[in-house]
Protein backbone atom coordinates (compact mmCIF):
# COMPACT_ATOMS: atom_id res chain seq x y z
CA UNK A 1 0.00 0.00 0.00
CA UNK A 2 1.44 3.70 -0.82
CA UNK A 3 2.70 5.03 2.28
CA UNK A 4 1.07 7.73 4.84
CA UNK A 5 1.81 11.05 3.83
CA UNK A 6 2.57 9.85 -0.21
CA UNK A 7 -1.08 10.51 -1.73
CA UNK A 8 -0.85 13.88 -2.78
CA UNK A 9 2.46 13.32 -4.64
CA UNK A 10 1.00 10.10 -6.80
CA UNK A 11 -2.00 12.28 -6.95
CA UNK A 12 -0.59 14.91 -8.22
CA UNK A 13 1.42 13.38 -10.63
CA UNK A 14 -1.74 11.05 -11.78
CA UNK A 15 -3.82 13.92 -12.01
CA UNK A 16 -1.16 15.54 -14.56
CA UNK A 17 -0.40 12.82 -16.84
CA UNK A 18 -4.53 12.52 -17.31
CA UNK A 19 -4.78 16.34 -17.75
CA UNK A 20 -1.71 15.82 -20.46
CA UNK A 21 -3.37 13.17 -22.57
CA UNK A 22 -6.90 14.93 -22.29
CA UNK A 23 -5.55 18.06 -23.65
CA UNK A 24 -3.57 16.01 -26.31
CA UNK A 25 -6.46 14.74 -28.16
CA UNK A 26 -6.93 18.23 -29.21
CA UNK A 27 -3.62 18.94 -30.80
CA UNK A 28 -2.04 17.99 -34.05
CA UNK A 29 1.73 18.34 -35.42
CA UNK A 30 4.52 19.43 -33.27
CA UNK A 31 2.75 20.20 -30.07
CA UNK A 32 0.80 16.60 -30.76
CA UNK A 33 4.22 14.75 -29.78
CA UNK A 34 5.68 17.56 -27.15
CA UNK A 35 2.21 16.64 -24.96
CA UNK A 36 3.22 12.95 -26.03
CA UNK A 37 6.53 12.94 -24.75
CA UNK A 38 5.03 15.09 -21.41
CA UNK A 39 2.32 12.10 -20.73
CA UNK A 40 4.93 9.24 -20.91
CA UNK A 41 7.18 11.62 -18.67
CA UNK A 42 4.21 11.60 -16.54
CA UNK A 43 3.12 7.91 -16.82
CA UNK A 44 6.60 7.00 -15.57
CA UNK A 45 6.68 9.07 -12.79
CA UNK A 46 3.70 8.22 -12.06
CA UNK A 47 4.93 4.34 -11.89
CA UNK A 48 7.96 5.57 -10.18
CA UNK A 49 6.34 7.39 -6.91
CA UNK A 50 3.68 4.00 -6.67
CA UNK A 51 6.76 2.26 -6.45
CA UNK A 52 8.93 4.53 -4.45
CA UNK A 53 6.44 5.36 -1.68
CA UNK A 54 5.49 1.64 -1.11
CA UNK A 55 4.73 0.48 2.30
CA UNK A 56 4.62 -3.30 2.39
CA UNK A 57 3.42 -4.77 5.89
CA UNK A 58 6.30 -5.87 8.54
CA UNK A 59 6.42 -8.18 11.29
CA UNK A 60 9.49 -7.84 13.77
CA UNK A 61 11.36 -10.96 14.43
CA UNK A 62 12.90 -12.02 17.43
CA UNK A 63 12.47 -11.38 20.84
CA UNK A 64 10.24 -8.08 22.06
CA UNK A 65 13.97 -7.28 24.05
CA UNK A 66 15.45 -7.49 20.36
CA UNK A 67 16.12 -3.76 18.31
CA UNK A 68 14.87 -4.55 15.03
CA UNK A 69 16.50 -1.96 12.14
CA UNK A 70 14.11 1.36 12.09
CA UNK A 71 15.00 1.45 8.03
CA UNK A 72 15.84 -0.20 4.74
CA UNK A 73 18.92 -0.11 4.10
CA UNK A 74 22.96 -0.95 3.79
CA UNK A 75 24.92 -0.29 7.25
CA UNK A 76 27.70 2.53 6.41
CA UNK A 77 28.92 3.23 10.03
CA UNK A 78 29.02 0.96 13.54
CA UNK A 79 30.48 2.76 16.22
CA UNK A 80 30.23 2.01 19.76
CA UNK A 81 26.22 2.18 20.44
CA UNK A 82 25.45 3.93 16.96
CA UNK A 83 24.61 2.76 14.20
CA UNK A 84 23.97 4.48 10.42
CA UNK A 85 21.84 3.15 8.05
CA UNK A 86 21.79 4.72 4.52
CA UNK A 87 18.93 4.81 2.21
CA UNK A 88 18.72 4.29 -1.11
CA UNK A 89 16.79 5.77 -4.13
CA UNK A 90 14.80 2.30 -4.69
CA UNK A 91 14.55 1.27 -0.82
CA UNK A 92 11.36 1.40 1.11
CA UNK A 93 11.19 5.00 2.85
CA UNK A 94 9.40 4.49 5.54
CA UNK A 95 10.72 4.12 9.15
CA UNK A 96 10.20 1.73 12.16
CA UNK A 97 10.89 1.96 15.93
CA UNK A 98 13.66 -0.18 16.69
CA UNK A 99 12.39 -1.01 19.90
CA UNK A 100 8.88 -0.27 22.13
CA UNK A 101 8.58 2.62 24.25
CA UNK A 102 6.67 6.63 24.67
CA UNK A 103 8.29 8.69 22.61
CA UNK A 104 9.64 11.13 25.22
CA UNK A 105 11.23 13.96 22.65
CA UNK A 106 11.12 15.47 19.17
CA UNK A 107 13.68 18.07 17.47
CA UNK A 108 13.25 18.81 14.24
CA UNK A 109 16.22 20.67 12.77
CA UNK A 110 15.61 22.35 8.64
CA UNK A 111 19.04 22.33 6.88
CA UNK A 112 20.42 21.56 3.70
CA UNK A 113 20.96 18.73 1.15
CA UNK A 114 24.30 17.33 1.09
CA UNK A 115 24.53 13.50 0.34
CA UNK A 116 23.53 11.49 3.48
CA UNK A 117 26.21 9.32 3.23
CA UNK A 118 28.48 12.14 3.44
CA UNK A 119 30.37 13.23 6.35
CA UNK A 120 29.25 16.74 6.04
CA UNK A 121 25.41 15.85 6.43
CA UNK A 122 25.21 16.85 9.95
CA UNK A 123 23.84 20.35 8.60
CA UNK A 124 20.93 18.76 6.39
CA UNK A 125 17.38 18.76 7.44
CA UNK A 126 16.85 16.04 10.01
CA UNK A 127 14.62 14.73 13.03
CA UNK A 128 15.57 13.53 16.21
CA UNK A 129 13.43 11.21 18.34
CA UNK A 130 13.75 9.53 21.65
CA UNK A 131 12.25 7.14 22.71
CA UNK A 132 11.57 5.75 26.67
CA UNK A 133 12.24 1.83 25.96
CA UNK A 134 11.93 -0.81 29.40
CA UNK A 135 15.72 -1.33 28.66
CA UNK A 136 16.73 2.95 28.72
CA UNK A 137 16.54 5.82 25.83
CA UNK A 138 16.97 4.89 22.38
CA UNK A 139 17.69 7.76 20.01
CA UNK A 140 16.83 7.72 16.30
CA UNK A 141 17.53 10.44 13.98
CA UNK A 142 15.79 11.09 10.59
CA UNK A 143 18.59 13.17 7.62
CA UNK A 144 17.60 14.31 4.60
CA UNK A 145 19.52 13.30 1.49
CA UNK A 146 20.11 15.56 -1.44
CA UNK A 147 17.20 14.73 -3.43
CA UNK A 148 14.37 15.02 -0.14
CA UNK A 149 11.90 17.52 0.47
CA UNK A 150 10.59 16.46 3.92
CA UNK A 151 10.80 14.64 6.34
CA UNK A 152 7.13 13.38 7.17
CA UNK A 153 6.62 12.25 11.16
CA UNK A 154 3.89 9.74 12.29
CA UNK A 155 4.29 10.21 16.23
CA UNK A 156 4.42 13.07 18.74
CA UNK A 157 5.57 13.58 21.91
CA UNK A 158 3.33 11.05 24.11
CA UNK A 159 2.87 8.28 21.34
CA UNK A 160 3.56 4.85 22.99
CA UNK A 161 5.34 2.78 19.79
CA UNK A 162 5.32 -0.42 19.54
CA UNK A 163 8.61 -2.74 18.08
CA UNK A 164 8.65 -2.42 14.66
CA UNK A 165 5.85 0.60 14.12
CA UNK A 166 6.06 2.73 11.49
CA UNK A 167 7.10 6.26 12.85
CA UNK A 168 7.60 8.14 9.76
CA UNK A 169 9.06 8.54 6.30
CA UNK A 170 11.69 10.57 4.54
CA UNK A 171 11.41 11.36 0.94
CA UNK A 172 14.01 9.81 -1.46
CA UNK A 173 17.56 9.52 -0.45
CA UNK A 174 18.21 9.47 3.22
CA UNK A 175 20.00 8.11 6.39
CA UNK A 176 18.82 7.14 9.62
CA UNK A 177 20.84 7.03 12.89
CA UNK A 178 20.28 5.13 15.72
CA UNK A 179 21.79 5.06 19.06
CA UNK A 180 20.76 2.15 21.37
CA UNK A 181 20.77 1.94 24.77
CA UNK A 182 23.36 0.91 27.36
CA UNK A 183 23.69 -3.07 27.84
CA UNK A 184 22.93 -3.77 24.04
CA UNK A 185 25.35 -5.00 21.05
CA UNK A 186 25.05 -4.62 17.62
CA UNK A 187 25.07 -7.73 15.67
CA UNK A 188 25.18 -6.34 12.13
CA UNK A 189 27.99 -4.80 10.69
CA UNK A 190 29.46 -2.17 7.87
CA UNK A 191 28.04 -3.11 4.34
CA UNK A 192 25.35 -5.86 5.81
CA UNK A 193 21.64 -5.08 4.39
CA UNK A 194 18.79 -4.86 6.36
CA UNK A 195 15.30 -4.26 6.65
CA UNK A 196 13.17 -1.94 8.62
CA UNK A 197 10.80 -3.40 11.33
CA UNK A 198 12.28 -7.40 10.37
CA UNK A 199 15.94 -7.53 10.60
CA UNK A 200 17.36 -7.51 14.15
CA UNK A 201 20.23 -5.23 14.70
CA UNK A 202 20.94 -5.47 18.40
CA UNK A 203 20.60 -7.53 21.08
CA UNK A 204 21.28 -7.39 25.08
CA UNK A 205 24.60 -7.97 25.95
CA UNK A 206 23.55 -11.26 28.11
CA UNK A 207 22.28 -12.96 25.24
CA UNK A 208 25.53 -12.63 23.39
CA UNK A 209 27.95 -13.62 26.22
CA UNK A 210 25.17 -16.30 27.55
CA UNK A 211 25.80 -14.44 31.19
Amino acid sequence: MPAKGSLSWIGGMMLFTLAIGYISKSFTGLVFYILLIAFIIGAILTFFFFIFFRDPERSPTGDEDDAVSPADGKVISVQNQKICIFMNIHDVHVNRAPLAGTVTNIDYKPGGYIPAFNKDSFVNERNHVVIDTSTGALELTQIAGVLTRRIVSYISVGSRVKRGERIGMIRFGSRVDVIIPDGYVFIVKVNDKVKAGCTIIAKKKEKITGQ
